[in-house]
C-alpha cells in the first residue's frame, strides 16, 4: 500500500550551515490500501493505484502527492509493485519512500510527460522534460531502497523523433532536499538534475544510466549548499557535473567519497558556464573506465570559474586524466539572458591524484590570447602513460578554437606532449609531480606556450620500458 509515515525524521544536513529538515508532523488521510497476490493494489479517498506494471497511475499518484501536501506534508510509502506513471510533481514536506523491490516506472509514451522548466542545453537541444520534478518545493525528497526507472529506451522507441527526452528526477527553485538510499536507472537525459536549488543532500545513490544521449549521472545547475557523499554512478554522459546554464552562480558545493564510471567526463564543471562557479570541495573519489576526462574544468560562456579544489582522487583507465579549459563561445540558455564577456579561470587547486591506465596525454590546460588561466596549484600527482609517442606527433600544432564546445577531443588525437600540455596560463605551480611512461615517447614530457609565472622544476620524470 502507499501510506503515510508521520513520524520519519530528515537528517541534519552537513556543514557550516546547519539546518534541521523538520519531520512530517501533520496527519494526511491518504491512507488505507488493497493488495492481491500478483499486484498492489491502492485504494485512495476517490481513485485507485495500481501496481501491475502495466496501468498508468498519474492522475492518482499526483492526487496523493498534493493531498498529502495540503494537510500538512508526509512521506508517501511505495511498498513492492511496480507503479507506472507519467511526470510527478513534488509539493511542499512531501517525501516518496520506496521498498526493496517497489519500482517507479516512467511511462513509454512521450505525451505523458510534461517540461517543467524548458531551456536549451548546450548542444542546443530543448530540455526540461522530467518524470519526478519538485517546482519551487520546500523539504521534499526521495528515498530507498527502491529503484525509480525511466526506461528511457523505450520512451525514445516510442517516438518517431527523439524530441522529448525525460530527465529522470528534477528539482527546480527547491529548498532542503533530501535523496537517499535509491537506485536511480534509464533515464531519458540527465538522471537527476538540480536547478537554482538550495540546501540538499544527495547520499547512498546509485545510478545506472547508459545507452541515450546525454544520460548524465547528477547535474547541478547554478545551486548552492550542496553535498554529495557515497554515491556510484555509472553514465553514459557526464557522471558528476556542474553547470550554470543562468547566471546564478554554482557556489558551495561538496562531493565526497563516490564512486565513478561514465563514457564522457566523472568530475565536470562547465561546458554551460553563464554563471560562476565558487567554493567547490571535490575529494575521495574512486574514477574507472572512463572515455574522456577524469576532471574536466570548462568556463566557455563567461563564467568565473574560482576556489575550486580537488583532491584525493584515484583514476584508472582514463583518456585524460586532467582537462582545463578557458574559452569564449558565450552562449546563453534561455530567453532574456545577457551574453557575457568571456571569463575567469583562476585560484584551482588539484592535489592527491593517482591516474593508471591512462591513453592519450597527463593534463590539457588551455587558456586565450588575453585570458589564461591563473594560479593554478598541481600537488603531489602521479600518472601511468603509455609512451610510444614519436618525432612527427612533437611537431604538431593544437588549433586554438576558441569558441568550440570544450572537450578534450576538440584538439585531436595526437598531443605533442606526452604529459602536460600548456598554453595561455600564468602562475602555474608544481609540487612531486610524477610522470611515467610505459614504453619509451619521442615527445617532451610537456609543452608551454604564452606562460609566465609557471614553474615545472619539480617534475619527477620516470622512463619504464615494457619488458620483452
Amino acid at each position: 500500500m502507499i501510506e503515510l509515515d508521520r513520524n520519519r525524521r530528515r537528517p541534519l544536513l552537513p556543514g557550516a550551515w546547519w539546518l534541521s529538515l523538520r519531520s512530517r508532523l501533520a496527519g494526511c488521510w491518504l491512507l488505507a490500501a488493497l493488495s492481491t497476490a500478483s499486484a498492489a493494489l491502492v485504494e485512495l479517498p476517490s481513485t485507485g493505484i495500481v501496481a501491475d506494471g502495466a496501468t498508468l497511475n498519474t492522475t492518482a499518484l499526483q492526487r496523493a502527492i498534493d493531498a498529502c501536501s495540503a494537510a500538512g506534508g508526509g512521506t508517501l510509502h511505495f511498498p513492492a509493485g511496480r507503479y507506472v506513471t507519467g511526470t510527478l510533481q513534488l509539493k511542499d514536506n512531501v517525501t516518496l519512500h520506496l521498498d526493496t523491490n517497489a519500482v517507479l516506472l516512467g511511462s513509454t509514451n512521450a505525451a505523458d510527460y510534461r517540461n517543467v522548466d524548458p531551456f536549451i542545453d548546450g548542444s542546443g537541444s530543448t530540455m526540461g522534460y522530467a518524470l519526478i520534478a519538485g517546482i519551487g518545493a520546500r523539504q521534499v525528497g526521495l528515498e530507498g531502497p527502491g529503484t525509480i526507472d525511466g526506461r528511457g529506451a523505450e520512451v525514445k522507441a516510442a517516438q518517431t523523433h527523439y524530441t522529448i527526452r525525460p530527465f529522470l528526477v528534477r528539482w527546480v527553485k527547491c529548498r532542503d532536499i533530501v535523496v537517499t538510499n535509491v537506485h536511480l536507472i534509464n533515464s531519458g537525459a540527465w538522471t537527476m538534475n538540480f536547478f537554482q536549488s538550495e540546501q540538499a543532500v544527495v547520499s547512498r545513490v546509485t545510478i545506472r544510466s547508459l545507452g541515450l544521449v546525454n544520460n548524465d549521472g547528477i547535474d547541478l545547475d547554478s545551486c548552492g549548499h550542496i553535498r554529495i557523499a557515497d554515491c556510484h554512478i555509472n553514465s553514459g554522459d557526464d557522471a558528476l557535473c556542474l553547470k550554470a546554464t543562468s547566471p546564478l552562480p554554482c557556489h558551495d558545493i561538496t562531493a565526497t567519497n563516490c564512486e565513478l564510471q561514465t563514457h564522457c567526463n566523472a568530475i565536470k564543471l562547465g561546458t554551460e558556464s553563464l554563471g560562476d562557479f565558487t567554493h567547490i570541495r571535490i575529494s575521495h573519489c574512486q574514477i574507472h573506465d572512463t572515455h574522456l576526462s577524469g576532471i574536466a574544468l570548462y568556463s566557455v560562456d563567461g563564467a568565473h570559474l574560482t576556489d575550486v579544489t580537488i583532491s584525493d582522487i584515484t583514476m584508472d583507465r582514463i583518456t585524460v586524466p586532467i582537462s582545463i579549459r578557458l574559452g569564449a563561445r558565450l552562449n546563453v540558455f534561455r530567453a532574456g539572458d545577457q551574453a557575457k564577456p568571456a571569463g575567469l579561470l583562476r585560484d584551482v587547486t588539484i592535489k592527491n591524484v593517482r591516474a593508471t591506465g591512462v591513453t592519450q596525454i597527463g593534463m590539457l590546460i588551455n587558456g586565450l590570447p588575453g585570458h589564461p588561466v591563473e594560479n593554478l596549484t598541481l600537488d603531489n600527482i602521479q600518472i601511468e602513460l603509455p609512451g610510444g609517442g614519436t618525432a612527427a606527433d612533437a611537431a604538431v600544432v593544437l588549433p586554438e578554437k576558441p569558441a568550440a564546445y570544450p572537450e578534450m577531443t576538440m584538439f585531436g588525437k595526437v598531443m605533442p606532449a606526452y604529459g602536460i600540455y600548456l598554453r595561455h596560463a600564468r602562475g602555474v605551480m608544481t609540487t612531486n609531480v610524477t610522470l611515467s611512461t610505459l614504453k619509451p615517447d619521442a615527445r617532451p614530457p610537456f609543452v608551454l606556450i604564452d606562460t609566465a609565472g609557471v614553474d615545472l622544476t619539480r617534475f619527477a620524470r620516470v622512463v619504464t620500458t615494457t619488458p620483452p
